[in-house]
C-alpha cells in the first residue's frame, strides 16, 4: 500500500459516507478519534482529517488506513487531502514562537512587569503586529491567532512568571519563563531585538525571508529570535559581501584558515578546496542593529565553527570560541601528562633486579 495516494473523488466518497453515517457512527466504524489539529473544509462543512484521509484510501487502495499507520499532522493527513486540492484548517493555533515571546514580554516590562487587558489599545496593536509576523502558516491558523484575548493571556502566563510574583502563575511554557529571564538579565539587547523584529516587519524587510537550513533541521538557538536569525544569515550569505571579504584577506597575502580553529579547506582538500571559507557576523543584529556591513564585520570560518557559533545562546565570537578550542586542547595536554607522570615516577622507584 502507498500511503498518501488518494484522489479527490475517493476523499469525496469517503465524506458521502461520512454524512450518510454521521460523524460518530463513521468515527466509530473505523476506529478513528475526533480530530485534534486539523479539519477538512469541504461545501462548508468540516470533516475530522485523518479519519477522511485514511478512509478514502480504501477506494484507491483497497482498504482503509488504520489510525495506528499514519497521522493527523501536517506530515501525513493535512498534506495528502491539500494534495488532493481540498482546504485544510488547522483547529488549534501554532505554539508561541520565541519571536513573538520578545514582543509580549517587552511589552509586560514596560507595563511594569504587570499583565495587560484584552481591551488594552497596546495589546490590540501588538495583536495586529503578530497576525503579520510570517512565521506561521496559514493553514495552522484558526479565527481566534493572536487576537486580542490570547496576545492578553499571554502577558499574564509572562508576568505572573517574574520572580518577584507573589502569587499562583498562570499556564504558560519554558519559552515564556527563558525569555523573561533573558529580559532581566540583558534588558537593553533585548529590547533592541523586539525593536528590530518590529520594525523589520513593519517595513517588511523580513517578512519574506526563508527558513535556513538551521531551522529546518532545528539545532540552533537565536537570542535575537528567529526572524532576526533569518536576517542574519541571509547577510552572512550575501555572495558578493564573501567574496570582497575574502579577496581582500588573499590582497594582504593572508590565508583562507579558519579564525577559529584554523582549518585551511585548500590544505586538506586541495584544488577542491582553495578559495573556500564561510563568512560570519561577528556581532548579532540585536546588539549591531539594522545598518551597512561592513567587511570588518565579518570573520572567515569553517562550516563547523560556524555551526558551533549559532548552534546556541549566547553566541560566541570567533576569538572566544577560539580560545575555548585553545583551552580544552591545553586541558587535555595536561590530563595527559597526569596520568603519564606516575606511571614514570612508579617505574624509577622500581628495585632493579
Amino acid at each position: 500500500m502507498h500511503r498518501g495516494a488518494i484522489t479527490r473523488e475517493a476523499v469525496l466518497k469517503a465524506m458521502a459516507e461520512y454524512d450518510e453515517l454521521g460523524r460518530d457512527a463513521f468515527l466509530a466504524k473505523y476506529g478513528f478519534g475526533e480530530a485534534r489539529s486539523y479539519v477538512v473544509l469541504h461545501d462548508g462543512r468540516e470533516y475530522d482529517s485523518k479519519a477522511i484521509a485514511g478512509v478514502a484510501h480504501q477506494w484507491d487502495q483497497g482498504r482503509a488506513l488504520r489510525p495506528d499507520e499514519f497521522s493527523g499532522g501536517k506530515e501525513h493527513a493535512a498534506a495528502w487531502l491539500k494534495r488532493a486540492g481540498f482546504e485544510v484548517k488547522a483547529i488549534k493555533n501554532p505554539d508561541w514562537a520565541r519571536d513573538e515571546i520578545i514582543l509580549a514580554c517587552q511589552l509586560v516590562m514596560e507595563n511594569g512587569w504587570k499583565g495587560l487587558d484584552a481591551q488594552d489599545a497596546r495589546v490590540v496593536e501588538l495583536s495586529g503586529l503578530l497576525q503579520l509576523l510570517p512565521l506561521h502558516a496559514e493553514a495552522e491558523r484558526n479565527e481566534k491567532f493572536r487576537n486580542p484575548n490570547g496576545v492578553a493571556r499571554k502577558t499574564s502566563d509572562i508576568a505572573t512568571r517574574h520572580p518577584e510574583y507573589q502569587g499562583k502563575p498562570t499556564n504558560g511554557g519554558a519559552l515564556d519563563v527563558a525569555v523573561l529571564l533573558e529580559f532581566l538579565a540583558r534588558p537593553g539587547e533585548m529590547t533592541e531585538a523586539a525593536r528590530l523584529i518590529r520594525q523589520g516587519i513593519v517595513t517588511g524587510e523580513l517578512q519574506s525571508l526563508a527558513p535556513t537550513e538551521e531551522e529546518e533541521f532545528g539545532d540552533y538557538s537565536a537570542p535575537e529570535g528567529r526572524l532576526l536569525m533569518r536576517r542574519h544569515q541571509a547577510r552572512e550569505r550575501n555572495k558578493s559581501l564573501r567574496k570582497k571579504k575574502i579577496a581582500s584577506v588573499i590582497q594582504r597575502g593572508g590565508r583562507l584558515a579558519c579564525e577559529a580553529c584554523g582549518f585551511d579547506f585548500e590544505q586538506v582538500y586541495g584544488d577542491r578546496g582553495a578559495g573556500y571559507i564561510e563568512c560570519h557576523h561577528v556581532v548579532p543584529l540585536h546588539e549591531a542593529g539594522e545598518g551597512r556591513t561592513k567587511l570588518s564585520d565579518l570573520a572567515l570560518i569553517c562550516a563547523n565553527c560556524h555551526r558551533m557559533i549559532h548552534r546556541r545562546a549566547p553566541w560566541p565570537t570567533p576569538d572566544e570560541l577560539r580560545a575555548s578550542i585553545e583551552q580544552r586542547h591545553a586541558a587535555d595536554r595536561g590530563a595527559a601528562r597526569t596520568i603519564a607522570q606516575p606511571r614514570r615516577t612508579a617505574d624509577t622507584q622500581m628495585p632493579q633486579p
